[in-house]
């Protein structure tokens, strides 16, 4: 769960860094399998944190203060 500013920079960096050993895996691994097994945890995470982002950013800072 994110709850500042902070974490949310922190959060969408981690996903970035994810994304780019998701891009570099992709590139290299040559057997479907392999990458499947390799890149699904990853790809996993991912989903998490954005919707950590996602339930975030639909909470106005307003209301998230006050709560």
């Amino acid at each position: 769960m994110i709850r500042n500013d902070q974490e949310l920079a922190t959060t969408q960096e981690r996903i970035r860094r994810l994304q780019d050993q998701l891009s570099l895996l992709r590139r290299t691994e040559t057997n479907v399998a392999n990458y499947r097994l390799s890149s699904s945890g990853f790809i996993a995470e991912v989903d998490r944190m954005q919707l950590d982002v996602r339930e975030y950013l639909s909470t106005p800072a307003e209301i998230a203060q006050a709560g």
